[in-house]
């Protein structure tokens, strides 16, 4: 794939209609790069004038900020606030509630101010305007699939319905866990708890969700967060249902139905 970057777009005196920000996750997790793949294609379908940073990308600083180094958030929040001014972007999209909720709530107090959208808003609007077209009787018509809300998403942000909105798009029956929206789980990687050693308990939690998931009897578990999607997909291969469950992110479920 050939993904235009800023600086080759700034030297040529263009610019894009949104910037992706790719994220950790999306960048070097091999099962997130097909997340970040499946979207790109989408942006390309739809003719979505866009580019990456690239190198010049950095971590958010999300993971440092919740597990309590202020100073290191800081420093590279303000590296990435620079890069990100400097070429005078103004949009941003990101598959990635992390990335989505600290570029846009935490950022503007440190003087970067952007519209900051999450791909599953992106997806449904593109959807809802006609300009992503789904194959009639797609690959997901009639399957159950179910949905996992993230909590940077829904609780931090109050994006219930978008992600939704794609999936009933889809044709597929949409069945909800016991726990969710406002009531949803967490998936067990939020706050930085995805990079520490779990504390004694009876259960890990993302064991706990999955088999919530599993219980809706659907084929599917939809994320909308590369975190969500590693710690469901663990959670499916400990309750060994791996060839009856499968965990996808609504960009992945959206490019293979188009």
């Amino acid at each position: 794939m050939t993904v235009p970057t800023m600086a080759t777009m700034a030297a040529n005196g263009e610019t894009p209609d949104i910037l992706f920000w790719v994220g950790c996750a999306g960048s070097f997790d091999q099962r997130a790069q097909k997340i970040t793949k499946a979207f790109v294609s989408i942006l390309e379908k739809v003719g979505i004038k866009y580019a990456i940073l690239g190198k010049e990308e950095a971590c958010t600083g999300d993971p440092a900020r919740r597990s309590g180094n202020e100073f290191l958030f800081q420093m590279m929040a303000y590296q990435n606030i620079q890069i990100l001014n400097g070429y005078g972007i103004k949009k941003i999209v990101t598959a990635c509630p992390h990335c989505f909720n600290t570029l846009k709530n935490e950022y503007p107090e440190l003087g970067g101010k952007y519209e900051v959208i999450h791909h599953a808003n992106l997806i449904q609007d593109l959807i809802d305007e006609g300009k992503i077209k789904l194959k009639e009787g797609g690959p997901f018509l009639g399957k159950k699939i179910t949905y996992h809300d993230s909590c940077y998403l829904g609780r931090a942000n109050n994006i219930y319905e978008a992600p939704r909105k794609v999936l009933e798009a889809l044709d597929a029956e949409l069945v909800e866990m016991k726990r969710c929206k406002s009531n949803g789980l967490c998936c067990g990687a939020g706050g930085a708890q995805m990079f520490k050693e779990e504390e004694k308990g009876t259960i890990r939690i993302n064991v706990e969700r999955t088999n919530e998931a599993i219980e809706t009897g659907a084929s599917i578990i939809a994320a909308a967060c590369p975190f969500c999607n590693t710690m469901l997909s663990d959670g499916v291969k400990s309750s060994e249902k791996e060839d009856t469950v499968e965990v996808l992110d609504i960009a992945e479920l959206v490019a293979g139905s188009m």
